[in-house]
């Protein structure tokens, strides 16, 4: 299977299964899941980054603890909608999962603005300290990438 649009997600996924949503950062990947209904994201958990093989198990564990049946990557696209180094690396991203797991269905979302908006929540309405936001900022992304993901499946 190869990455699909968005919209084109549902139809590979068993009834019920959950999605994961993933934020790419450089040292750690943040991973949320959706509910079963994939209405509600939740932000779950931080994987620290190490080797590319070891990452990918501790999600492909994640996901199957969840039940989860699909992957949306956030997709970091420029502010004036080009794709740079961080685009390509997130793509790659997808095709080293492919290879490991080829039957996996996986879209992205556009993530641009993703950070800069959980910053804003944590600073501004939760007022969490830097040390903390620094913990929390990648997997409240992940949250907030696959959110916008499934108010788009809904509205499609």
């Amino acid at each position: 299977m190869a990455v699909v649009e968005l919209t084109e997600l549902p139809a590979l996924l068993a009834p019920y299964a959950p999605l994961v949503g993933l934020d790419l950062g450089e040292k750690t990947i943040g991973v949320a899941v959706s509910d079963a209904t994939r209405t509600v994201a939740t932000p779950l958990e931080l994987i620290r980054k190490t080797k590319f093989t070891d990452d990918a198990n501790a999600l492909f564990k994640l996901m199957e603890s969840r039940n989860a049946g699909g992957v949306v990557i956030g997709l970091p696209v420029n502010m004036d909608g080009t794709e740079g180094p961080r685009c390509q690396s997130s793509r790659a991203f997808a095709r080293n999962l492919l290879r490991l797991k080829p039957e996996l269905p996986i879209a992205f979302w556009d993530e641009r603005m993703s950070s800069m908006a959980v910053n804003r929540v944590l600073i501004d309405e939760a007022d969490v300290s830097r040390g903390r936001r620094a913990d929390l900022v990648d997997k409240m992304a992940a949250g907030w990438i696959l959110q916008g993901a499934l108010d788009r499946l809904r509205n499609a």
